[in-house]
């Protein structure tokens, strides 16, 4: 099968092309800069300019994206906007232009079209969305993306949670604190982390798009969220290192400004329509996920 992927030099695309490549699947990556890579077997990199040669694509995943960590200039959030919206609504022209278009349009998304909450629980049925910065990128993002099932391409809005894994993301930079002798909650400590493992995140993409069955949002979440507190109290039982105060949220705040809400602020996630759809998760709970990324740590 032929699979185009934006977004495919990063964290989540390079496991995905793994995954696929190591099922002899051919992967198409568009990337800005394909010069700097080389192409193999089963990988071919391109700019936009391209893909008007390529053969039939089976699949689409839109992957692309400005990181939503680093301080949140004016600058800083136009370019996790614009870099979102415009390269989907390219992927949906160039779909336009197709005769055969793909089975299936996944688009990634975020869980911050949620909002935060505290109490409230989340799943792919909560309709009302969030009334911040990055529930608002979320809205506009997924309604470019939905542009595809007019076209009458399967479209799925894969709305990721935390992504732990030991080569990339977050969890590096979360676990330097505990790793430094100072680990200990954030802020208060009460707030929500959906967070899941980078193996079950691949696993799910795959899962959705060989699932005529799923279409719309999907949340791409573990099925235990777990809070901020007990997170980073497990973290540091992971890593045998000591747990200690809290980092007091107005230093996060003058640190990190309004990204900090990232971090201060949570929300309870379900994958109820993976579980629903029969996925079975690599790695259900957070100590396993950490276990697997750190497995190196010695025990005592």
């Amino acid at each position: 099968m032929n699979y185009l992927i934006t977004g495919g030099t990063g964290f989540i695309g390079k496991e995905l092309v793994k995954k696929l490549t190591s099922q002899l699947h051919h992967v198409y990556i568009l990337t800005r800069t394909p010069s700097i890579y080389f192409n193999s077997e089963f990988v071919t990199y391109l700019s936009f300019n391209e893909i008007n040669n390529l053969p039939k694509l089976d699949a689409i995943i839109n992957l692309a994206g400005e990181s939503i960590f680093g301080y949140w200039t004016q600058k800083k959030k136009q370019r996790i906007l614009k870099s979102r919206l415009e390269i989907t609504q390219l992927l949906i022209e160039y779909m336009k232009k197709l005769e055969q278009r793909p089975s299936v349009f996944i688009s990634s998304s975020g869980i911050s079209y949620y909002g935060f909450s505290d109490e409230e629980i989340f799943t792919e049925a909560t309709t009302t969305p969030g009334n911040d910065f990055l529930a608002n990128v979320v809205m506009d993002w997924e309604s470019i993306a939905n542009q595809a099932e007019a076209l009458g391409v399967r479209t799925v809005l894969t709305r990721f949670g935390l992504i732990l894994g030991s080569n990339g993301g977050a969890l590096p930079l979360m676990s330097l604190p505990s790793k430094l002798f100072v680990g200990g909650p954030l802020g208060k400590g009460e707030q929500w982390t959906s967070w899941i493992h980078i193996d079950d995140v691949v696993e799910l993409l795959v899962f959705a798009i060989q699932n005529p069955k799923i279409t719309g949002v999907l949340n791409v979440t573990a099925p235990k969220p777990i809070r901020n507190k007990d997170f980073n109290q497990i973290l540091a039982n992971t890593l045998n290192r000591p747990y200690w105060f809290p980092t007091p949220s107005l230093l996060i705040r003058v640190a990190t400004g309004e990204m900090s809400q990232l971090v201060l602020k949570g929300q309870y996630v379900l994958p109820n329509k993976a579980l629903e759809n029969g996925f079975t998760f690599t790695y259900p709970t957070l100590e396993s996920a950490l276990e697997q990324c750190f497995p190196h740590v010695k025990k005592f």
